[in-house]
């Protein structure tokens, strides 16, 4: 919270969407996470760190538009205000990604405060946001764009699917989450894990369901993501699958969500 003024200015809730993984619906909920959040009547910001492009896709920001882009805001050549684009949904914006991003793991070695340049870009910004979150899709790796993200961020958001290993990685990024913790973001917490790609008819699912919720416990959300076509179909329209098709089982599970994702939310702020 900040003083501008007299007036007093809340800074954003910043959540990392984050699995060294790639395929477990990461992106998918970043999109689709930010768009229930936004027909909550939360503001949302959407910032596409995946060099990949797919969330910018995901809410159909054409490639030529993508000039100012996650990438400039990283190497200081553009502000968030700059590269922010008005998506389709009311109240939800998107920095884009670009091609441009792939490189600048290499560049940010030799840059000072390399963990730092996202948080630093949206500490400028703060002062000014209009957001009431900010979503980061993280690549599925745990290079410096993810360590950016993790420093950046108030508290980080694991999509699972539910497959063999998932546990594994699971613990993986936890010690990750530890390390950044320890040394140079104290405040990062885990917000939720979310089991993604669920199919009730499979077995496998809800072993795995199971095991995972026995390792964490209530740090795994109720709300599960199903395996559902329309999901799947939806990037390809350039649209979140609540706005593709806001009935089917996939677009409920996610306003599910965010809705308890809005609930810890307020939880922890009673709390502090």
């Amino acid at each position: 919270m900040s003083e501008v003024g007299s007036t007093t200015v809340v800074a954003p809730r910043i959540l990392a969407i984050v699995n060294q993984k790639g395929g477990v619906g990461k992106t998918t909920t970043a999109v689709n996470l930010a768009t229930a959040m936004a027909a909550c009547q939360k503001r949302v910001l959407v910032v596409d760190l995946d060099p990949q492009g797919n969330a910018s896709t995901g809410f159909g920001v054409p490639r030529k538009a993508r000039d100012a882009d996650s990438y400039a805001v990283l190497i200081g050549e553009a502000s968030i205000a700059d590269a922010a684009i008005q998506t389709e949904v009311p109240g939800l914006e998107v920095v884009p990604a670009s091609p441009n991003l792939s490189g600048a793991e290499i560049e940010l070695v030799t840059m000072e405060h390399r963990e730092f340049r996202l948080r630093e870009a949206l500490v400028r910004h703060a002062a000014a946001s209009p957001y009431d979150y900010i979503l980061i899709d993280c690549p599925p790796s745990l290079g410096l764009l993810t360590l950016n993200a993790l420093v950046a961020s108030d508290a980080v958001l694991v999509p699972l699917q539910c497959e063999f290993y998932a546990l594994e990685g699971l613990s993986q990024l936890i010690r990750t989450v530890e390390r950044v913790r320890k040394s140079l973001n104290p405040d990062l917490e885990i917000q939720g894990v979310v089991l993604t790609m669920f199919d009730r008819r499979n077995n496998l699912s809800e072993q795995v369901a199971a095991d995972v919720r026995g390792h964490f416990g209530d740090v795994v959300y109720r709300t599960v993501i199903p395996r559902n076509v329309r999901v799947s179909e939806a990037p390809s329209y350039g649209k979140p699958v609540i706005v593709y098709d806001m009935a089917c089982s996939g677009s409920r599970a996610y306003l599910d969500l965010a809705r308890e994702v809005l609930r810890r939310e307020r939880a922890l702020a009673e709390a502090a």
